[in-house]
C-alpha cells in the first residue's frame, strides 16, 4: 500500500477538510490505519480550517471543493496568502473543467475524485508530499482535452528528449511515478531524474505546471 521508504521516515501529517461526516470519518480511519500516514486534524468547514490549519501546519491537506460557506477553492486561496508550507489535494465528486482549473490556479497540487480507491489516494498523498501533482485519470483527461491544440507536441520537441516527452505524456494521463517506471521498464529513481530534467527545461516546479505548460504550447 505504501512503499518501503515511507516506513523509515516520520509519518506524513495530513489534515482533512470535509463537511460530510461519513466521508470525513472514513478518510480519517484510512489514514490512521495505514503505516506512514497520520491524520492530525479534521475540519467540517472552510472557516474551521482557516482558524485551525495555520497552527497545526500539516504536510498535506485533503480539501473538499464543495464546502458550505467558504468553499475549498476560496479556503486554499486564503491559506496560500499566509505563505504556509502545506500542500493541498482537492477531493471532489465533480469532473467540471472550470472547477479543476480554478483549484489548480488557487494552489491545489492535486485533484482527485472522491471515489478514488484507497490505495490510489495513499499513493497520491505520497506523490504530492514529494513534490508531485497527482490527478485522477478522469481529471487528467479533462485537462488534456481542454488544452489540446494542433501544435501541442512540436514546440516541446525542440527542448525535451524523446524519453522526456514520453514521460510527460504519462504525467498528462495521470500516471504515478511507479506506474510510469513499470510501463517503461525503468526504475522509479530514473523516472524522478527525467522529471527533474523536465521541470528544469520547462522552468516549472510541479507536475501540474509541467503538464499545463506542455499542453498550452
Amino acid at each position: 500500500m505504501a512503499n518501503a521508504d515511507t516506513f523509515h521516515n516520520d509519518p506524513i501529517r495530513i489534515a482533512i477538510v470535509e463537511d460530510d461526516k461519513t466521508v470525513r470519518e472514513g478518510l480519517q480511519m484510512l489514514l490512521n490505519g495505514s503505516p506512514g500516514y497520520s491524520c492530525v486534524a479534521v475540519f467540517g468547514s472552510g472557516e474551521e480550517a482557516l482558524a485551525g490549519l495555520p497552527e497545526i501546519s500539516p504536510d498535506v491537506v485533503l480539501m473538499d471543493i464543495n464546502l458550505p460557506g467558504i468553499n475549498g477553492i476560496e479556503c486554499i486561496l486564503k491559506l496560500k496568502e499566509l505563505d504556509l508550507s502545506m500542500v493541498f489535494i482537492m477531493l471532489t465528486v465533480f469532473e467540471d473543467a472550470d472547477a479543476i482549473f480554478k483549484s489548480l490556479s488557487a494552489g491545489a497540487c492535486g485533484y482527485l475524485l472522491k471515489h478514488t480507491p484507497p490505495v490510489k489516494l495513499l499513493e497520491a498523498i505520497q506523490d504530492v508530499h514529494r513534490g508531485g501533482s497527482p490527478m485522477s485519470g478522469e481529471i487528467a483527461r479533462k485537462v488534456v482535452q481542454s488544452f489540446q491544440h494542433p501544435t501541442t507536441k512540436t514546440s516541446t520537441s525542440l527542448i525535451l528528449t524523446k524519453r522526456e516527452e514520453e514521460i510527460l505524456g504519462f504525467l498528462a494521463e495521470g500516471y504515478f511515478y511507479k506506474e510510469i517506471a513499470a510501463s517503461l521498464n525503468i526504475s522509479v529513481e530514473t523516472v524522478r531524474t527525467h522529471i527533474r530534467n523536465i521541470y528544469e527545461k520547462l522552468q516549472v516546479r510541479t507536475r501540474t505546471e509541467a503538464v499545463l505548460k506542455y499542453l498550452k504550447k
